[in-house]
């Protein structure tokens, strides 16, 4: 080969993997790039979710076992339990100004259940004669008014065996701007409901000086918040059983609506609801919550009250009406409904 050749095939060789170098070179930057941009869109998103939760009323209570009346005895069953399901104490809570504590009328535990993939609703009857710590027998109800949410929470702990370290609370007014951020919720109204639906949503939209919008036709249709509220709080159409059947009828409607929206619409639609209610989760336990609930494929959400109609009575004592029943049976029937799945029946 004369000297001419060997030079250019010389050059030739060393200039290809320098091109092949260039190459790689540009694919590393654009994947690169490619990474920053999607760090920064996740951490914008993940900034604005956080940011939009940090509107939420926080209180914070003392979650030690003796603090919310835990007995060792359901620690020890709960360690039984490959993985224990969530429960948390909802309160709806009949108060007209935010300086009023009120009685919690609404009192339900909602249990995210991941092994049976169930969201259960759990309502405990408002005039259950229970022993509230420091106050004696009285309605369960009468809890919430003694001492707010630490004392609520450890009155159904101590009377039902429970392991509830959480909360949230609403009234009427910030439910009323939960589901109308919701559009509303689809409720299958009877002729015998609408009279008492506009009374209850009249008497809460005079205190916000806003007109309600009356409900003129039975029917499944989508009621408004002021509406939902009204249909919530009836009391006198039935039994005080049958309000808290509207009352979870309502709460798993708007569940629903919630759920529809999958992961991709959580961030947005927790920000715009927890605005509206006092508790004591954290931003980082709301998140956790709900994204768990939604990726764990948990579709079903299931109601149950307690207790039974079978194994209740109604007397009235020292002029008070109560609703009266044995508290063991239904501590062991309600632990074994939540954490176990286990559905109680009534008597034969």
């Amino acid at each position: 080969m004369d000297k001419n050749k060997k030079e250019f095939v010389d050059s030739t060789l060393k200039k290809t993997p320098s091109k092949k170098k260039s190459k790689k070179s540009k694919i590393k930057k654009v994947i690169l790039a490619i990474v920053i941009l999607v760090i920064f869109i996740l951490s914008s998103v993940i900034g604005y979710f956080y940011f939009t939760l940090s509107n939420v009323n926080t209180v914070e209570l003392d979650k030690s076992n003796k603090g919310l009346a835990i007995s060792p005895d359901v620690v020890k069953k709960l360690e039984e339990i490959k993985d224990p399901p969530v429960t948390i104490a909802l309160f709806g809570v009949d108060r007209r100004t935010e300086k009023e504590v009120g009685n919690s009328d609404t009192i339900l535990i909602a249990t995210i259940d991941k092994e049976h993939k169930k969201i259960k609703l759990t309502s405990i009857m408002r005039d259950s004669r229970v022993a509230i710590p420091g106050h004696g027998l009285n309605k369960i109800n009468s809890a919430y008014l003694y001492g707010g949410p630490q004392l609520a929470v450890k009155t159904l702990n101590q009377n039902f065996g429970l392991a509830i370290k959480d909360y949230v609370t609403v009234d009427f007014y910030s439910m009323d701007k939960i589901i109308t951020q919701l559009g509303g919720v689809k409720i299958d109204v009877k002729q015998n409901e609408i009279q008492f639906i506009n009374d209850y949503q009249t008497d809460t939209a005079s205190h916000q000086k806003v007109k309600p919008v009356q409900v003129t036709k039975p029917g499944l249709q989508t009621l408004n918040g002021l509406q939902a509220v009204g249909y919530s709080r009836i009391r006198y159409i039935g039994n005080d059983q049958q309000r808290t059947e509207r009352q979870r009828t309502v709460l798993t409607a708007l569940l629903n609506k919630v759920m529809s929206g999958g992961v991709a619409s959580f961030p947005s639609t927790a920000g715009k609801l927890t605005q509206f209610v006092e508790t004591s989760l954290s931003t980082t336990d709301i998140v956790s919550l709900g994204l768990s609930a939604l990726n764990s494929g948990t579709k079903n959400i299931v109601q149950a009250r307690f207790p039974l109609d079978s194994y209740l009575t109604t007397p009235t004592i020292d002029g008070v009406s109560y609703v009266v029943y044995d508290l063991a049976t239904a501590k062991q029937q309600l632990f074994d409904y939540i954490y176990k799945d286990i559905t109680p029946q009534e008597k034969k």
